[in-house]
């Protein structure tokens, strides 16, 4: 068995927003980071969720607040992927088969390619059995 597999793990814009807002799950979201900091953990976020985190921030703050969250994640030690067809495709069957936004069913598609949990608080995900979650928050 092989000792240095990190663990790995998918990052949906409501942990990201936990994060960035200081809303519940921010201190374990917080936990996450540190261990990849000091590389004992893999954080990926799908490009989809990146642009989901940005439109909120922007909407209920300003495109400058929007423009400061971007750098503050692009500093992360997250990796952002990009949605490549085969995602695509199993998001829109997600969204086909499940109640939640188009965004959830990206990170769920991410979370399934990779075969890692997905880091979330989001109530609409509870419905899924497609990936193991990580539940933060309340």
């Amino acid at each position: 068995m092989n000792t240095n597999i990190k663990p790995r793990y998918v990052l949906d814009s409501y942990a990201v927003l936990a994060w960035l807002q200081g809303e519940a799950g921010g201190g374990e979201m917080a936990d996450l980071l540190e261990r990849a900091r000091n590389g004992d953990t893999l954080l990926s976020m799908c490009v989809v969720n990146l642009g989901e985190v940005l439109y909120i921030i922007e909407r209920e703050e300003s495109i400058q607040a929007a423009q400061i969250a971007l750098a503050t994640i692009d500093g992360l030690p997250i990796k952002q992927v990009n949605a490549s067809r085969e995602i695509t495709l199993q998001a829109a069957h997600y969204k086909a088969t499940y109640r939640m936004s188009y965004a959830d069913c990206f990170a769920m598609s991410l979370a399934r390619q990779l075969g890692a949990p997905l880091v979330t608080g989001d109530p609409e995900l509870r419905a899924q059995d497609e990936v193991d979650l990580l539940w933060i928050g309340s």
